[in-house]
């Protein structure tokens, strides 16, 4: 089920400079820690004068939309799914 969240995290990222991208690697959420395995997705979009970094990376049993601000850094869960049906 997905379900929609809007909230602020904390991430553990690395930073490839040969590849010239951005690994998320671990997600802080509600006081839990989820090993990020896998990055789906990565895209950029603007708001205005910012750009908005949108990821969609996997735990081992999560799946979770999340986006930076550049203007401001903060990190956002956007939305979480278990992977089952609505």
């Amino acid at each position: 089920m997905i379900q929609k969240i809007s909230a602020p995290i904390s991430l553990v990222l690395v930073y490839d400079h040969t590849a010239r991208k951005l690994i998320p690697k671990k997600l802080k959420w509600e006081g839990k820690t989820h090993d990020i395995i896998h990055v789906d997705l990565h895209h950029i979009y603007r708001q205005g004068r910012t750009l908005q970094h949108v990821f969609s990376v996997a735990s081992n049993t999560m799946f979770f939309r999340i986006t930076m601000d550049t203007s401001n850094l903060q990190w956002t869960l956007e939305e979480i799914s278990d992977g089952l049906p609505d």
